[in-house]
């Protein structure tokens, strides 16, 4: 059972500070330098709630830590607090792109410590249950598999049914309606048979048509892995949050990568592709890998303009809906970032299309 906190600080007055404001809820673990974490959590990793970790330490530091916890995956179920007296902006990045869950800032304040803990655990055991039940249905999916392999039609049927579930997922977190998978599923159908019927260097036919409609339901099931205090924050983000959540695109490229054994190479491709690049930009501008033109795969420059569309003429929590010549004008014009003139194209055409199926699933 994980009931344990292990505070890793040279500093022996830090260490009883945050042993006193967690005692009454956890099991305390110390350590004094990094060697002795890291064998710490060799020896109880599965009864650890969280680390509390400094920085600066001698033998080894936080971040030798850290490179450590990863190789064995300890930071799969562990959060990781970072504690600290003052941080740069670029230490704290680091520590981020690292993985690292939160910061706890000396001087201590005792409920800040509790809640910040709190939440960080709460996440990783919620996360960590949903990785659970997706191993869960993995295994049943690919034993089912085994049995089905000459069925291709029921296999799609399957694939299918795992997109939408793990696409209303991230819906229901996001605190957003269903109909956003929906909607974005059907302007993409619209869109792909358009650029199917002008554009056959692309090399769409029926078959990949629907697999990148049904594909679409996963782009953003990245935001599994965003915190919810970003995820929901209903004002604008902090360069910090954005960047965070700018990430759901790799974590949602990372989970599609994971899924083993369940469904064809071609449906876990484009799953990957519109992921990992639905957010890229024809001019470069996009992220999270600043790809430019055709390199950015086909089935993700159509998602990209479907999902921009349907945020354009829905309503948010964080904003009215526009009118829908005013997003069709703004997706033109570049406001929302640059597309491929081919795919303008294909839009212009089908405009009446496509507002026809806003107006009917408002």
């Amino acid at each position: 059972m994980r009931n344990k906190i292990l505070v890793v600080d040279d500093a022996e007055l830090n260490r009883e500070l945050l042993a006193g404001i967690l005692e009454d809820d956890y099991e305390i673990e110390m350590a004094e330098d990094g060697e002795i974490a890291i064998q710490k959590l060799y020896d109880m990793h599965e009864e650890i709630l969280a680390v509390l970790l400094d920085l600066q330490m001698p033998k080894k530091d936080g971040f030798a830590v850290i490179d450590e916890m990863k190789k064995q995956m300890f930071t799969e179920k562990i959060p990781v607090l970072i504690i600290s007296g003052e941080c740069s902006v670029e230490i704290e990045n680091k520590c981020f792109m690292l993985g690292v869950s939160d910061f706890i800032h000396k001087p201590f304040e005792p409920s800040i410590v509790r809640n910040r803990i709190r939440n960080s655990v709460e996440l990783f055991m919620y996360k960590n249950r949903l990785e659970d039940k997706v191993e869960e249905q993995t295994h049943t999916l690919r034993k089912q598999n085994e049995l089905l392999q000459q069925q291709a039609e029921t296999l799609r049927k399957n694939n299918t049914k795992l997109i939408d579930v793990l696409g209303t997922v991230v819906e229901t977190r996001n605190l957003e309606s269903g109909q956003h998978i929906m909607r974005v599923k059907e302007f993409t159908r619209i869109l792909a048979r358009q650029v199917m019927a002008d554009y056959p260097e692309y090399q769409l036919n029926d078959h990949m048509v629907k697999v990148i409609a049904t594909a679409s339901a996963l782009h953003d099931v990245g935001k599994i892995g965003v915190k919810d205090e970003i995820l929901l924050k209903p004002g604008r983000f902090t360069p910090e949050e954005r960047k965070e959540m700018e990430f759901h695109t790799v974590y949602g490229a990372d989970i599609i990568s994971k899924i083993q054994g369940i469904w064809d190479d071609e449906y876990k491709q484009v799953s990957y592709e519109i992921c990992r690049y639905h957010h890229e930009r024809y001019d470069g501008r996009g992220y999270p890998d600043g790809l430019t033109g055709d390199e950015i795969p086909i089935s993700a420059q159509i998602v990209s303009v479907a999902d921009v569309y349907d945020a354009l003429v829905s309503k948010r929590c964080y904003k009215d809906a526009y009118e829908m010549d005013r997003a069709f004008q703004m997706i033109l014009a570049g406001e929302c970032g640059v597309f491929s003139p081919k795919l303008m194209e294909c839009l212009k055409k089908c405009r009446a299309d496509f507002e026809e199926l806003a107006l009917r699933m408002q």
